[in-house]
């Protein structure tokens, strides 16, 4: 049994007002519509009880896989326009394969927002896919990009 961990961080400026991108993640309807990082997954279920000890859930199936990919957060910190803290986990089938904490930072700059992602995960066993992991966080938060600038 072996452990990877890694930490990485992510920053953007994104052309919409803080309070425009908090919404992107704490409104059921929109975080639903732009948090995947794989346009071809197909998904079975989604739930967000955003609040500090709320839950969210994502699972979800590749295009070429049968195997379920679920995604498990609690939320500890949330600063309206300002911050998130959460805590996840992610399953391939019913194995943990990793479990992370994140920050989400939200700051205006004139009319945009500087946006910092902050992620520390340690990766479970034979599971060593760190930077899959980051560029899976950048492709969920190009669509978040797109998400704010067509509103």
């Amino acid at each position: 049994m072996t452990l990877h961990h890694g930490t990485f961080t992510i920053e953007r400026n994104y052309p919409a007002t803080p309070e425009r991108v908090f919404h992107a993640w704490s409104d059921p309807a929109s975080k639903q519509s732009w948090f995947a990082c794989h346009d071809d997954w197909t998904s079975t279920g989604y739930t967000l009880d955003f609040r500090p000890g709320g839950h969210e859930r994502v699972d979800s199936t590749p295009s070429e896989s049968d195997v379920a990919h679920r995604y498990f957060a609690t939320y500890y910190d949330i600063v309206p326009n300002e911050r998130i803290v959460y805590a996840y986990e992610m399953y391939l089938g019913d194995t943990r394969i990793s479990v992370s904490v994140a920050t989400v930072e939200f700051e205006a700059a004139g009319d945009d927002t500087k946006f910092t992602f902050t992620e520390h995960v340690v990766m479970l066993d034979e599971y060593d896919d760190l930077d899959g992991r980051e560029e899976g966080t950048r492709a969920g938060l190009e669509n978040l990009a797109r998400f704010v600038s067509a509103s």
